[in-house]
């Protein structure tokens, strides 16, 4: 679009019954990705201000009301993926780990990450940190090691810090050793009330043994989906007065008393349960060390996270698992659920950040032992080491590419058929992501005073930045 003159813009914002502010932008950069595949995160001509705001646009966005601050996008380093990116050959793996984590060059700029404490089912073996002969308890931790993350997670991640120095790193147990279970177990099982005090110096244990190889440990939860114990891979059932007694009377304590600064997540489960964090951070003990809420998506819906920050508006929301798979392979599909409930309605529902499972995996849904058979990385990469960038790739860049870092998000309103979010970034650009659900006429959007003209097709998903 040809740009507008200075006097014949003057002269449009003069007109009309809204008046502009001078720090208002004028234009708009919009990059789009279409349901059809034909735009993938694609550089669209700028968008001049088409006047002052009338009040009527499909998408209002003021930039004065701030919400919570963002601190980023991203997914996990899981065995799985690790492994896969460490055998590219060096030149391919730094490329690849250059464009998922940082910003140049149009790369995706990731500021978030999960790691696994031991194994999950995205690893080639089971194991914890502190596995014995024949199960052996070992309550002063002497075979501690954290030899495993020493292969390939911590490497990757070291190097994914180096990229991106703003990286957060949340870490989460999928099982505790197998001696301190009732099933002697790494495959379900409950943790055994005796073992408290140990299990409490095992998660100690491991964030300093991570600080201590470069990888700081930001935040952890005390278990992965603890209301579901897996028959084939490492899992374990924590209900939520245990998970309030091992909180508040031994993690907390621990940590606390070894000046570790990583924050406690509760719940780390999905959607469907919100009276399940409630009870814990209604336990007077427990809530003094809980930041925050870890939310999943394969049940519910992303609105109980409200539900939750409404009761306890002083602790966080986090998104920290959700995967494509094979049972949803068709882009269009992804494209609009992922936006719409994960980043548009996570973050809209108060989350602070929000995390993809699997970065990377192969052609066949892996490596993995047990578990998902079907789940779908970011990126494939495949024995030849031909990398394919999947539709949740696309998906996170919406957001990781454009909302920095400490961002806001603002107030945004919009009309039916449509959802968005936006935000105010520490350099004071902001940016608007939007999904259109129905209608292929011109959207209107406001931002801050001025109006905007938008086309894009049902379907799709814009990013809008405004710079200062």
């Amino acid at each position: 679009m040809i740009r507008l003159g200075a006097a014949l813009l003057g002269l449009l914002l003069t007109v009309g019954c809204a008046t502009v502010p001078p720090s208002a932008p004028a234009y708009a950069e919009m990059w789009l990705t279409t349901s059809d595949q034909t735009q993938k995160l694609a550089l669209r001509p700028a968008i001049e201000a088409a006047g002052p705001a009338f009040g009527d646009e499909t998408v209002i966005i003021d930039s004065a009301q701030h919400f919570q601050r963002i601190h980023g996008f991203g997914a996990a380093m899981t065995d799985a993926s690790a492994e896969l990116i460490s055998r590219l050959p060096d030149d391919k793996r730094r490329a690849i780990m250059a464009e998922l984590f940082g910003r140049a060059n149009g790369g995706l700029g990731l500021s978030f990450t999960r790691l696994t404490v031991g194994a999950s089912d995205f690893s080639t073996t089971h194991y914890s940190y502190d596995d014995t002969a024949a199960n052996a308890p070992d309550p002063e931790l002497r075979n501690f090691s954290i030899g495993p993350a020493r292969k390939y997670v911590l490497p990757r991640v070291r190097e994914a810090l180096a990229i991106n120095p703003e990286l957060k790193v949340i870490i989460s147990p999928w099982s505790p050793p197998a001696w301190m279970k009732t099933t002697h177990s790494l495959i379900q099982g409950q943790l055994l009330p005796q073992y408290y005090p140990a299990f409490a110096n095992y998660l100690a244990r491991t964030v300093e043994a991570f600080d201590a190889e470069g990888v700081p440990v930001s935040m952890l939860t005390i278990q992965n989906e603890p209301d579901f114990e897996p028959d084939s891979y490492p899992g374990m059932r924590v209900n939520s007065a245990d998970r309030a007694r091992i909180i508040g009377g031994f993690v907390g304590p621990t940590f606390r008393a070894r000046g570790l600064k990583a924050q406690i997540l509760d719940y780390d489960h999905n959607w469907d349960n919100p009276e399940m964090p409630w009870t814990v951070l209604s336990d007077p003990v427990a809530r003094r060390y809980v930041a925050g809420v870890a939310w999943h998506c394969y049940e519910g819906d992303v609105p109980a996270q409200t539900q939750v920050h409404d009761a306890f508006p002083d602790k966080d929301a986090w998104f920290t698992e959700c995967s494509g798979g094979e049972w949803s392979p068709k882009f269009a599909e992804v494209l609009s659920w992922m936006t719409d409930k994960l980043i548009i309605g996570g973050v809209n529902n108060w989350s602070r950040g929000v995390l993809l499972w699997n970065l990377a995996l192969d052609p066949s849904h892996g490596p993995h032992k047990g578990g998902c058979a079907d789940c779908r990385g970011v990126i494939t990469i495949a024995a030849t080491g031909a990398i394919t960038r999947n539709v949740e790739y696309y998906v996170l860049g919406h957001a990781s590419r454009f909302v920095l870092p400490g961002a806001y998000r603002i107030a945004t309103k919009h009309a039916e058929g449509v959802e968005a979010t936006a935000f105010l970034n520490p350099d004071r650009s902001r940016v608007a992501i939007v999904y259109r659900k129905s209608g292929n006429g011109p959207l209107s959007l406001a931002l801050d005073g001025r109006r905007f003209a938008i086309t894009m097709p049902a379907g799709s998903v814009a990013t809008l930045r405004w710079r200062p």
